[in-house]
């Protein structure tokens, strides 16, 4: 029976079982998944050791592989022929013969990166060092805040040469002294326009041509050395005449006024203008006698102390009249001898009262 049934059923009951659990369309289907899903998700299951040199290495070295995948962009390249150091830049040695190519040119586009960027910092150094640096020649303009004064102060210059002002060393010091640095931050829009600006303290800054006016009066036709102003306020009138006179000597009757032109100056590093808290009308008879004299604020008179410390052919310029009335005058004084002076009246100004004391 057995041959009967192996003449009519030629194959057995276990290759009836078998067969259908491995056909060979099936198994070509899912090798060709299983290669399309290995190509798009990377395996995550450690490689398996193998006679290969290329997939071996990178197991053998894990910082050379760590540093040939970490980006290599020294700002500092190392030369030809210079020793190996830090900071000098070397080609990491490939993880396998196969990816030298890759690596070489890589690290050629790297070696000419890192070369171009020292060469763009190296220009802008030198941009930077051959900046042309403005300003006079004692004042250190603050360059926080210019205001693109130069070009304003140039203007405001202009229209004072336009108004008669043709002294250039008083031209010069108006022009490269910064007036916005003396007033309130929020007036600095309005610092070179020809107006008075309040300072505080029922006290203001002098209108440009005003300023450049008194001093021009003083110092046509000779040499400063030492010059009294009577009325710091902020500083900015002394600032000028430290352009024009060796040695400027100022007073100011209000204390915080006083210190305001202090802080006024400090950053203008302006080594030739002595500061004093006093009463103005008395002068500073320890360092009379002086050149010029000029007073910042009106009195019905000019105080006979300060024609005192005038010196002979020395020039004293002051508003004197009533600031009520509105009659103050730009009066001129000269002294000619010990004895005797002359006074000439010029403009019609208005300027705040002389007092005496300080407060």
């Amino acid at each position: 029976m057995s041959d009967e049934r192996a003449k009519r059923f030629p194959l057995a009951l276990a290759d009836l079982v078998r067969e259908p659990r491995k056909p060979a369309n099936r198994t070509q289907d899912s090798r060709g998944k299983q290669s399309t899903v290995s190509a798009l998700k990377p395996s995550v299951q450690p490689a398996k050791p193998g006679p290969s040199r290329a997939a071996s290495a990178p197991m053998k070295n894990p910082a050379t592989a760590a540093a040939s995948a970490k980006p290599a962009t020294s700002v500092f390249p190392a030369r030809s022929g210079a020793k190996t150091g830090i900071g000098a830049t070397k080609p990491v040695p490939s993880a396998s013969k196969s990816a030298a190519p890759t690596h070489h040119a890589s690290h050629a586009v790297r070696t000419s990166a890192s070369r171009s960027a020292p060469r763009a910092a190296e220009r802008d150094l030198n941009a930077t060092a051959t900046a042309p640096k403005k300003g006079a020649p004692n004042v250190a303009l603050a360059s926080t805040q210019t205001l693109t004064s130069e070009r304003v102060r140039e203007r405001m210059v202009e229209r004072l040469r336009s108004n008669g002002v043709t002294d250039p060393r008083v031209l010069n010091a108006m022009s490269v002294v910064p007036r916005h640095m003396f007033v309130d931050p929020g007036l600095a829009a309005q610092a070179y326009e020809d107006a008075a600006l309040p300072i505080g303290h029922h006290q203001t800054i002098s209108k440009p041509s005003v300023v450049a006016r008194m001093i021009e009066l003083v110092a046509t036709g000779r040499a400063l050395n030492k010059v009294l102003e009577i009325g710091t306020g902020c500083g900015y009138q002394a600032a000028v005449l430290s352009q024009v006179a060796a040695e400027v000597y100022s007073i100011e009757r209000v204390r915080p006024l006083s210190e305001r032109a202090k802080l006024n100056l400090r950053p203008l590093r302006v080594p030739n203008i002595r500061l004093h808290y006093g009463d103005g009308r008395l002068g500073l008879p320890a360092a009379a006698p002086f050149d010029a004299i000029v007073i910042a604020c009106a009195g019905l008179d000019v105080p006979q102390a300060l024609l005192d410390q005038l010196a002979v052919g020395g020039k004293l310029v002051a508003p004197v009249g009533s600031q009520a009335a509105q009659s103050q005058v730009l009066t001129l004084v000269t002294r000619v001898s010990a004895t005797q002076w002359r006074e000439e009246q010029l403009d019609r100004v208005f300027f705040v009262p002389l007092k005496s004391g300080v407060i």
